[in-house]
């Protein structure tokens, strides 16, 4: 008799699907067990609102969660930059695999990057993040372009594009790269003009956390180093508490000297959404070889932006 298929809870979107479709292809594989993917709709999936105002952070991942703890799936699988930055202590975040291209991306009509786009074009996003850089980089540039809020999963966003809508979309690399779409793309946003949500590229395998087994199997699939990134990208994002609602952009990346990574970079941004002022810092450290040492580093950071005034930029909720 064959050994019972485990569960794995994903949401319905196609992205999701392609994502969790390739966990299961790797869990598979160390475990030696077959996983079946059961659908669940989350709250995030249904609402029509814009995300800054449903409370961003967990409304993709909260009945995933709730399957998990009901065991009616063993084990899920979320986009980290969606996970609310406490941990239950019911559940484990069993691993962070390695990392996909951290960027956001323009999909542009004519092919435009964004320098080329026209004075005055409608660039859409649903992230404050995202429009407080652009804005910024917009600005410093002598450009004038106009964010428009919109939601919708990726056919939807890249659609307004196709409609004449709009001139442009900002997505992630990530999520177009997991759907086979990347050509789509007429411009790749360095991290120096865009720094991404804290998170962004990588996913986050959870399961119960008394599953000794299930954990321990899981946790062949985890990436250290992409581990301690994103431990410090959410750290920092914790300290400045800001839900996902807030323009908060975060990224470490390793610095290495020929072969031999020597350090880790932590850099943090966050801005008022029309990019007029922005707080802009970063940190280099030690490459962090435990998780409080991640911590740490994002906090240190969070501290040093505080006292530079980030503060008063994190009351923006409204879009």
């Amino acid at each position: 008799m064959s050994e019972q298929a485990l569960r794995l809870g994903t949401r319905r979107s196609k992205l999701a699907m392609a994502q969790s479709g390739q966990v299961a292809e790797a869990v598979s594989q160390v475990t030696g067990r077959p996983v079946e993917l059961v659908e669940i709709t989350t709250y995030g999936d249904v609402s029509r609102e814009y995300l800054a105002q449903i409370g961003g952070t967990g409304v993709f991942v909260t009945a995933l969660r709730e399957a998990l703890v009901r065991g009616e799936v063993d084990f899920a699988v979320h986009s980290l930059k969606d996970l609310p930055t406490a941990q239950p202590e019911d559940l484990a975040l069993a691993a962070v695999p390695v990392r996909e291209d951290v960027r956001d991306v323009l999909v542009a009509r004519d092919g435009l990057t964004f320098a080329e786009l026209p004075d005055g074009a409608r660039v859409g996003t649903g992230s404050p993040r995202r429009m407080a850089q652009l804005n910024a980089y917009a600005r410093s540039h002598g450009l004038t372009i106009e964010t428009v809020a919109i939601r919708g999963n990726i056919d939807t966003r890249v659609g307004f594009v196709r409609d004449g809508e709009l001139d442009a979309v900002v997505l992630a690399a990530a999520g177009l790269n997991r759907i086979g779409r990347i050509d789509e793309v007429t411009d790749f946003l360095s991290v120096d003009t865009v720094l991404p949500a804290p998170g962004q590229g990588a996913l986050a395998i959870e399961c119960a956390a008394d599953n000794a087994d299930l954990v321990a199997a899981l946790g062949e699939l985890d990436d250290p180093l992409t581990r301690a990134a994103v431990t410090a990208e959410r750290s920092l994002l914790a300290a400045l508490e800001a839900g996902c609602s807030a323009p908060v952009g975060a990224f470490a990346d390793l610095l290495a000297d020929g072969q031999i990574v020597k350090e880790m970079r932590l850099r943090g941004v966050v801005g008022t959404t029309d990019g007029s002022t922005l707080v802009q810092l970063s940190t280099t450290g030690p490459v962090p070889e435990t998780h409080d040492q991640a911590m740490a580093l994002g906090r240190e950071l969070a501290a040093e932006m505080l006292a530079k005034g980030a503060a008063g930029l994190m009351g923006e909720r409204a879009l």
